[in-house]
């Protein structure tokens, strides 16, 4: 293994025990008791399932929370980084062992969706609740768009490049700082990131570790920034936690043998998640303070 590999496998060590230690610190801070329910596991194994196979977790999460009606909205984005973080770790470690890619690049790449998660979680975690209704409700749009434009071959299909160079390199780096900082929203990194790389004519199987290794650095740091604010809901964060871990062990050696029905299965998830995109507009337009009577003389 190369040293940039090690490099980026010990920074997701020390991240991850800064994750730990603020979980801890910021449920004593707050007083977090809430235990994880059955529905919360499963929620966790489902999503994380689908994650570890590239269709990406965000936003069938959020869309089963809003079917379930909890956590309150406003908790979604910062129980989405903290309950999908062990998840994360594990796909990081798997892939980025896995598949060789442009280490240069995987480590810059990391490091700027690192940065724009730190500067998104600050962001988000002073958002009122209508702003990040609307923004969550756009955020599952954009992805069932995506997941749409995957199932139609409009988004191309890659090259076979596994690196980049010049303004590729540049253009790849900077889109990733942004991708970070939306993930602090909801919107998942996976389908943009593979459409980015793929127009920029990479390898389809050289986004994995770049996207993994991005979610296994950027969603521990955007969470110490939900640990501060305690904008994240405890219970479901631990459910996704668990079941997520689980589902993440099962999907890996799995992931040839089911590649043939996710074609079928990202069907399944974009008609849930835009009934959800729908859903949380609706309360957004519902949670709207009403216009001020005029007076009349």
């Amino acid at each position: 293994m190369n040293a940039a590999k090690v490099g980026l496998l010990a920074a997701l060590v020390i991240v991850n025990i800064a994750f730990v230690a603020g979980w801890i610190l910021a449920a004593k801070r707050h007083g977090l008791r809430e235990r994880p329910t059955l529905a919360d596991i499963a929620i966790g194994f489902v999503t994380d399932f689908l994650d570890t196979l590239g269709i990406g977790s965000y936003a069938p999460t959020t869309a089963l929370f809003k079917f379930r009606g909890k956590p309150a909205d406003e908790l979604i984005p910062g129980t989405l980084n903290v309950g999908h973080n062990a998840d994360a770790f594990l796909s990081t470690v798997l892939f980025v062992t896995a598949v060789t890619v442009d280490p240069v690049l995987l480590a810059c790449m990391v490091a700027s969706a690192a940065a724009g998660a730190w500067l998104g979680a600050g962001v988000v975690s002073r958002l009122p609740r209508r702003a990040i209704q609307l923004f969550m409700g756009v955020a599952l749009l954009i992805a069932a768009s995506f997941f749409a434009m995957t199932n139609f071959e409009v988004l191309p299909a890659g090259g076979t490049a596994m690196s980049l160079g010049g303004w590729r390199f540049g253009l790849a780096v900077s889109v990733n700082f942004v991708l970070g900082a939306l993930m602090c929203v909801g919107i998942g990194n996976y389908a943009p990131s593979m459409a980015l790389l793929a127009l920029l004519g990479m390898h389809p199987i050289a986004a994995y570790p770049i996207m993994m290794g991005s979610d296994g650095i950027l969603q521990p740091v955007a969470s110490l920034g939900f640990f501060k604010s305690g904008r994240f809901a405890h219970g479901p964060s631990l459910g996704l936690t668990i079941g997520g871990v689980v589902g993440c062990v099962i999907a890996f050696p799995l992931v040839r043998a089911v590649a043939a029905h996710i074609y079928w299965m990202r069907w399944l998830v974009i008609v849930v998640v835009t009934y959800a995109a729908v859903s949380m507009l609706r309360s957004a337009r519902q949670s709207q303070p009403p216009a001020a009577a005029v007076a009349v003389d």
